[in-house]
Parts: C-alpha cells; sequence; structure tokens
C-alpha cells in the first residue's frame, strides 16, 4: 500500500531538521525584534523613570525564572507541543496587557512576555538536543542565527516607527507573527520530541535536578557565559534607549543601532567558521575581551552621547558573536539523559540576567547616573573573559580520529 493511502495518524512525521528549527527561530525573532526597542519605551512612559523600569524588569524576571524552571515539569503532565503553543499564546497575551497604558498591566505584560519567551525557549532547546548531534550544533545554532537576521535587523528600527505612527501597530504586527509561529510549529509536526526510555516513576521535581548542574563545572561554566552575555544584551536593549532619551538623542537613535547590530546576523556563518579557526575557549574568551572594553569605553565616552552609542554598538559587534558561539560550551556537556531539565535550567540565564541587570541597575542608580550601568556591564564581561580562561584549551576543536567535536572542559 502506498504511504499516500495511509490513514494520517499512520503517516509518520518526518525526522525535523535544522531549517526546521532555524525556521521557527526567525519567526520567533520577527515577534520579538518587532517589540525589542519599542518594549523599554512603553515601560518608561507607562512607569515615568529609569528606576522604576528597573523594578519591574526585576519583577518579571523573578517570575519568569520561577515559571521556567517549572517548564520541564509542566511538559512531564502536558505533551511538549502543548506547552510551546501555550508560549506561543502568551506573546500576544502580553501585547494586550502592554497596549492598555496602566502602569500595572503594563507590568503584568513584561511577565507574560517574558514567560512566552522562556517557555518557547525550553521547549525548542529540547527539540534540538533530541534531533542535532552534538557536533552539529555549532551549525544549528548559526543557521538559526542567519534565519533571524533579518528580522532582528528590521524590526527594531520598525518598531520603533510604528509605534510614532500609530501605538498599536507594532503590538499587533508581533501579535500576527505569534500566530503564525504557532501554525508553523504545528505544520511542522515536531510532535513531543524523542523518548529516550519509558518512564519508571513519577516526573522529579525540576529542582532536583539544580544538585546535578551544580555538581557538573562546565555547565555551571556555559552557563555563566549565558548569564553575563544576556546582561549586556540587556543594557544594549532596555538602558542605551533611556540613555539616548535622557542625552537628548531622541528615541529613534537606539532602536536604530540595534537594528545596525542586528543586521551582522547575516554574516553569523562567518563568523562562525572563523571561529573554528581556533577553539571554543578562545573564541569565547575573544567575544567577552572585546565586549567589555566596548561598554567600558562607553562609559568613558558618556559626557560626549554619539561617541558612548558608537562604543556601544562596537561592543555589541561581539554580543553578536558570542550569540552564535557562546552557548556551545554548555551544550556540548549536556548529556541525553538530562535534555529537558538541563534546557529548563540553561534558559534561565535570560530571566537570571533579567533579574541581576535591573537589580543592580536600580543599585547603580542609587549613586551614579546612568553611564554607570555600562562601567558594571564591562566588569562583568571582564569577569566572562577571566573564567573563559579555565576552559578546556581543546574545546570545539575536531577530534582527528573521529571527525568529532571534543565536548571536555575543565
Amino acid at each position: 500500500m502506498a504511504t499516500k493511502d495511509l490513514p494520517l495518524p499512520l503517516v509518520s512525521a518526518p525526522r525535523p531538521k535544522t531549517q526546521h528549527f532555524a525556521v521557527l527561530t526567525g519567526i520567533e525573532a520577527a515577534i520579538r525584534g518587532t517589540l525589542i526597542s519599542t518594549t523599554p519605551l512603553v515601560v518608561y512612559q507607562a512607569l515615568g523613570s529609569a528606576e522604576a523600569t528597573s523594578a519591574a524588569y526585576f519583577i518579571a524576571g523573578i517570575a519568569s525564572l520561577i515559571w521556567g524552571l517549572m517548564v520541564p515539569w509542566f511538559t512531564k503532565a502536558l505533551p511538549r507541543r502543548w506547552m510551546y503553543s501555550a508560549g506561543c499564546l502568551l506573546y500576544p497575551t502580553a501585547m494586550a496587557l502592554m497596549l492598555t497604558g496602566h502602569p500595572a498591566l503594563t507590568v503584568l505584560g513584561i511577565i507574560a512576555m517574558a514567560m512566552g519567551t522562556v517557555t518557547t525557549f525550553v521547549c525548542l532547546n529540547a527539540y534540538v538536543l533530541d534531533y542535532v548531534a552534538r557536533e552539529d550544533l555549532g551549525h544549528n545554532q548559526s543557521m538559526q542565527m542567519l534565519y533571524a537576521a533579518a528580522p532582528w535587523a528590521i524590526g527594531p528600527m520598525t518598531g520603533v516607527w510604528l509605534h510614532e505612527v500609530w501605538r498599536p501597530a507594532p503590538f499587533l504586527i508581533a501579535g500576527a507573527f505569534a500566530l503564525v509561529l504557532l501554525a508553523t510549529f504545528w505544520h511542522l509536526r515536531l510532535g513531543n520530541g524523542r523518548q529516550i526510555a519509558r518512564a519508571r516513576g513519577p516526573a522529579p521535581n525540576p529542582l532536583a535536578y539544580m544538585g546535578r548542574f551544580l555538581q557538573q563545572p562546565r555547565l555551571i561554566a556555559g552557563w555563566l557565559f549565558a548569564v553575563i552575555r544576556s546582561c549586556g544584551w540587556w543594557v544594549y536593549v532596555v538602558y542605551l534607549p533611556i540613555y539616548c532619551i535622557e542625552s537628548g538623542l531622541g528615541d529613534k537613535v537606539a532602536g536604530t543601532a540595534l537594528s545596525v547590530t542586528n543586521a551582522l546576523l547575516f554574516i553569523s556563518p562567518l563568523m562562525l567558521r572563523l571561529s573554528r579557526r581556533g577553539t571554543v575557549r578562545r573564541a569565547v574568551r575573544l567575544g567577552f575581551g572585546c565586549c567589555a572594553l566596548g561598554f567600558l569605553g562607553a562609559t568613558l565616552l558618556s559626557p560626549l552621547p554619539p561617541l558612548a552609542v558608537a562604543a556601544m554598538m562596537a561592543g555589541s559587534i561581539f554580543l553578536v558573536y558570542l550569540d552564535v558561539i557562546g552557548s556551545l560550551p554548555f551544550l556540548m556537556a549536556v548529556k541525553p539523559s538530562e535534555r529537558a531539565e538541563m534546557s529548563a535550567i540553561f534558559s534561565s540565564f535570560r530571566d537570571v540576567s533579567g533579574i541581576v541587570t535591573p537589580g543592580v541597575a536600580w543599585l547603580v542608580l542609587l549613586v551614579v547616573p546612568l553611564p554607570g550601568i555600562f562601567a558594571a556591564t564591562g566588569l562583568g564581561l571582564g569577569l566572562a573573559f577571566a573564567v573563559a580562561g579555565r576552559l578546556h584549551p581543546r574545546l570545539g576543536a575536531l577530534r582527528p580520529s573521529r571527525g568529532g567535536a571534543v565536548a571536555e572542559a575543565g
């Protein structure tokens, strides 16, 4: 009997490919890219100050962290495909809340947005670890960055412009992309991922895996790199626009700067190729070192706003570079039997950075002006540079005998 004659439930779904994950990443980038420069402005307008904005993001980060750690537990009771779908629907919910302009509802909106992001991120990472070979993780990461390049390059500047033309416009467009993401996910039929073995007992508490995580220095280092890199993006996305407004540059400069920076995602395959000429340790140290110099330079140049923005843009080039290769130390160390749980712990880097960044920013603003946040971030990036020196010197290098990537880190 021909396959086309079989009832639909009896036909096996095709094995997901790298391009499938990249398509989903690209559509989600259209959602977040459209709002990434608009959301801080909306929150700032609703709450009235940089300090209140920091407090709102701090609360959202705590809520998202708790939710993200619970996602693997929820996927034991609710199939992964439904969790991913719920994450997609959290996006339009968040946008509806932020459109009200009410301070409390705006805060609830950024909480819902963060929850949607972490839900889809955990689920997609679990799918990637299910279906992508360890030696192909770098290629998968690069492909995702390439597909996300256009949305991240066009979205920030377009979102700010649309918000000025008609306030609801960027939110409505991003909401439409969220529905497209949901429809595409179901069209690709990713299901619930591969099953390693039949469950033999009740689903473990996801927090129980924290002990396993803390016993593996390789995972801790990889997670720390992701947290600090994400803190850099938080400052670039949230506090650079506020700095531009307070220094008289206006609300479009930061959105344009972010669009220009994100356009570098188009050359992410080249960045990956260049990083492969050496080791992961060397590439990670280069990224964090140059990024730290850019942020510290912006602090020194803060009395000259155009030059400070230029220094931040220079540093952000290496944030993009770290996006391409910075997750590899963690992903290369994950055991197959711990994919979902460790994906949830890894995804917490967004939420931890969402707690640490506004928390530190709030403390910094108590004693120094806003450029002090740039200095604190530069010091954090310098710390990551130092920690990266402890990675295994051959991490990511090809094994001559097997053609695979070295996955050990010291």
